[in-house]
């Protein structure tokens, strides 16, 4: 487990060098506000599709090879990124980092086959502890590679060290990565139909509660993912801030949602329970996205990022957990893919929205409709708990039975 927390870890950190310089790169070849928001979806769209893929591989031929591979493929992703001389290359590079970046489905595979389930949500945590780590370190180390520039930031250098930070994955999984799926589970796992997928989805969609809860994930992560495509143009037009300063402003961002996720969110759940908290943290995001156009001064950015961060810290692993518990136990892995997939595929649509309102409308307009959008999650929030409620005051234990 701790290899793969190392390898997830490294192979993020070179995810996050990255996001700060991105929309800067695509301007720099007079990419329009909408077309930036397009080539953030690109990698979110290729991983989307890629990631089934990856894991039905995995299946067949076992985790390490497809870790190997896509962690080879993502050197080479990276690398092409750092010589993009063209929109069309830039493009290019992003779909197939997002295509490597579907092996995410085989290093959750890969913590099930070698945890027992007493122990799977602590081995879970740790790859999720490892996303929020590497996206920690890597804006700010993007950032300062980029310079503080706009005008004149050096694209080069992080993709380069993105690209040797996935070599140094690939070497140490090559090196110390054992094969997690015996031969025998491989062979009865192939001969699964592929329509499964497609049975998961509908089925999970038709039970109680999960359909609007799996709705309210994707809305949140939609409003989100345009936040953070829109964030460092945002920031350039109003303070003239280049990839360092929003390497920062991402880091800070990070270190707070691994405080609240890491911490904060089991003694919250406690107290308050899931279903609250999902309301709680739509109106902090409502709040803090309404506030960023009212933000003049550093002092009221920073305020409304963390009430935005805080939001979406809140309610990502709230949303999760409450999916989970409507479910018996034979069913969550395919509900959790299905919720999984509805917030990777709002990671296509989000940015390609924000882009457009950006451009049409104006730099605070994604802000503006994402707060509206925030609030009617927060009703529907309100109206998903008392649904719950009304669910188990029915059948007490009937999501526990599945």
């Amino acid at each position: 487990m701790l290899i793969l927390f190392l390898i997830v870890f490294i192979d993020l950190v070179g995810f996050g060098l990255i996001i700060p310089l991105l929309p800067f790169y695509a301007e720099a070849f007079a990419a329009t506000p909408f077309v930036v928001g397009l080539v953030m979806a690109t990698y979110s769209l290729t991983q989307f599709v890629a990631a089934p893929v990856w894991g039905r591989l995995s299946d067949r031929v076992g985790r390490r090879p497809v870790l190997l591979l896509s962690l080879a493929g993502a050197v080479i992703a990276y690398g092409w990124l750092a010589f993009a001389d063209s929109l069309w290359t830039l493009f290019a590079a992003r779909a197939l980092g997002g295509v490597m970046a579907g092996n995410i489905s085989a290093a959750f595979a890969y913590v099930a086959d070698v945890t027992t389930p007493e122990n799977r949500a602590k081995g879970m945590g740790m790859i999720g502890a490892a996303f929020g780590l590497g996206f920690m370190a890597g804006p700010a180390i993007g950032g300062i590679l980029a310079g503080p520039d706009p005008l004149n930031a050096d694209f080069q250098t992080p993709a380069l060290a993105a690209a040797g930070l996935s070599l140094a994955a690939l070497t140490l999984a090559l090196i110390r990565l054992k094969e997690s799926l015996a031969p025998e589970i491989r062979a009865r796992l192939s001969a699964q139909p592929p329509t499964q997928r497609r049975a998961q989805f509908k089925k999970a969609l038709q039970r109680p509660n999960v359909g609007m809860l799996i709705g309210l994930s994707f809305l949140a992560t939609f409003v989100f993912a345009g936040l953070e495509t829109t964030f460092a143009m945002w920031s350039e037009r109003k303070f003239g801030w280049g990839p360092e300063q929003n390497g920062y402003m991402f880091s800070f961002v990070g270190v707070l949602s691994v405080a609240v996720q890491g911490g904060l969110i089991g003694t919250l759940a406690r107290r308050f329970g899931e279903a609250r908290l999902i309301a709680h943290g739509a109106l902090a995001l409502a709040i803090g996205l309404a506030l960023i156009p009212f933000s003049h001064s550093l002092p009221v950015l920073l305020t409304a990022m963390v009430i935005v961060g805080y939001g979406f810290s809140v309610m990502t692993p709230s949303l999760t957990s409450l999916i989970s518990l409507q479910v018996g136990e034979h069913d969550q892995g395919g509900v959790m893919g299905v919720s999984r997939s509805a917030t990777t595929f709002a990671r296509v649509v989000g940015p390609v929205w924000a882009g457009f309102l950006f451009q049409t409308l104006g730099k605070d307009w994604p802000y503006y409709i994402g707060a509206v959008v925030m609030v009617g999650v927060l009703f529907l929030a309100v109206r998903a708990r008392k649904a719950i409620a009304a669910t188990e005051a029915a059948s007490p234990g009937a999501a526990a039975d599945g």
